[in-house]
């Protein structure tokens, strides 16, 4: 599809709300540039006075007692008090659901809480390495990350290569691809990692699984199904957690724009193995008030430039955020 003028640029000018860096040292992480060791963004961390006074209780998903954890906002320092509650380490936790104990996909916190929402955190369990024969060209994973650096398995697809691993399940952690350790590396580079191994080859990967308790023992998901719709959030409010600035406390999510992340985020998994509602929400963001694809196309490119999206997947972006606008989906 022709977008007129509009070129591709090497570097984004502004940066996805979920940060691509390791949990330790604040270094970048593989293929991406070093960032200011402050808060993962550049940035100094917004004065304490403009943090949201807001409570949230959270348990460790495998049992624990309930902690109460506030003024955080971002991803990484909401970890981090989840780990002071309970006397872990950050790195410890692999990633959180809302309102749900259990290794749950579509209740994955991402960007936005409820402000009546409970918070679980997953931490890590058993270590595993397992051998893998690529005999198709895509091994039936999608893979997420928890916006502090850990890629993990979201969804395996019924009847894949994947699928007849029974090691692989859904929320394990992938921590090394033959060999290299691939912490602090974004999930859309982690998808390409994967795609790119030759056919016909058997390669290792080392992963980490949730820990779990023993009344949660039960057989493989293989995650949940696309179409499943869930909110975000279960009160009229959210908070929004940012990579710069403060958090902001917002009004829950419009019919248009459920529908219109969601459609994006279909759209991630299709083309690029991926599944991200915070990068689907912020293409959905920028192209709210855009009058025609080539606008689109350079906006995009603008704020998330990094990703070099294909061109035919910008149209049908766009095209998915036009058809919410007039109610097609």
């Amino acid at each position: 599809m022709p977008y007129g003028p509009w070129k591709k640029k090497n570097k984004a000018t502004k940066e996805h709300l979920v940060e691509n860096e390791e949990l330790s040292g604040g270094h970048a992480g593989a293929g991406s540039p070093g960032k200011s060791a402050v808060n993962g963004a550049g940035l100094p961390p917004p004065p304490a006075s403009l943090r949201p006074k807001l409570v949230f209780h959270t348990q460790l998903a495998h049992g624990s007692p309930t902690g109460r954890i506030e003024g955080f906002t971002n991803v990484k320092e909401l970890y981090g008090k989840i780990a002071e509650a309970f006397n872990i380490s950050p790195p410890d936790i692999l990633f959180c659901t809302l309102n749900t104990h259990k290794i749950d996909m579509e209740k994955l916190l991402g960007g936005q809480i409820g402000l009546e929402d409970f918070i679980f955190a997953h931490i890590k369990g058993i270590k595993k390495e397992v051998e893998v024969y690529k005999s198709e060209d895509a091994l039936g994973l999608t893979i997420t990350d928890n916006g502090a650096g850990y890629a993990f398995i979201k969804r395996i697809r019924e009847g894949s290569v994947a699928d007849e691993v029974k090691v692989i399940c859904v929320g394990d952690h992938i921590e090394c691809i033959n060999g290299r350790n691939i912490v602090g590396t974004r999930h859309y580079e982690v998808a390409r990692m994967l795609k790119d191994l030759p056919r016909n080859t058997t390669f290792t990967l080392k992963l980490i699984e949730p820990m779990k308790a023993f009344e949660m023992l039960e057989p493989r998901s293989k995650g949940g199904k696309p179409g499943n719709d869930n909110k975000i959030g279960t009160g009229r409010s959210t908070l929004r957690l940012r990579s710069k600035g403060p958090a902001t406390v917002e009004d829950e999510p419009t019919e248009f724009d459920e529908k219109a992340i969601k459609k994006v985020d279909d759209l991630l998994e299709s083309y690029m193995g991926i599944r991200d509602t915070e990068l689907a929400a912020t293409m959905v963001e920028v192209g709210r008030d855009k009058k025609n694809p080539d606008e689109f196309a350079m906006a995009l490119d603008e704020s998330l430039g990094d990703f070099a999206f294909p061109d035919e997947f910008v149209f049908d972006v766009w095209g998915a955020i036009g058809d919410a606008k007039q109610g097609r989906i």
